[in-house]
């Protein structure tokens, strides 16, 4: 699995699973495989779930569609909580990010 920082391992599993379902339109890859998701963190207090993510570049048509089905995605496996989704560009996103599910994936297109 990707190496996403995270403060709950269990809840993160949870949240990791619900957005293999976002994919990049672009790429055909879900955005975990993708390496788009860097730190997933639980504020049992507040209820809230921080997502820091990137996009495969600063410019992607598609960022506000992919971010709204990442909130989407976590609501629905956490409906008690609100997400909150940090887009960086720092570190920016590479081929390198790519899990080795992902790069077989890509590899048979």
């Amino acid at each position: 699995m990707m190496s996403v920082i995270t403060n709950n391992n269990i809840k993160s599993t949870v949240a990791l699973a619900a957005l293999q379902n976002v994919m990049d339109p672009e790429i055909g890859l879900n955005i975990v495989d993708l390496g788009l998701i860097y730190q997933l963190d639980f504020d049992e207090s507040e209820k809230k779930i921080y997502c820091s993510m990137t996009l495969t570049t600063q410019f992607c048509p598609m960022g506000e569609s992919i971010t709204n089905a990442v909130k989407e995605n976590l609501k629905r496996s956490f409906p008690e909580y609100k997400a909150e989704i940090d887009l960086t560009f720092d570190p920016p996103w590479s081929h390198e990010m790519i899990s080795e599910e992902g790069r077989e994936f890509l590899n048979k297109r």
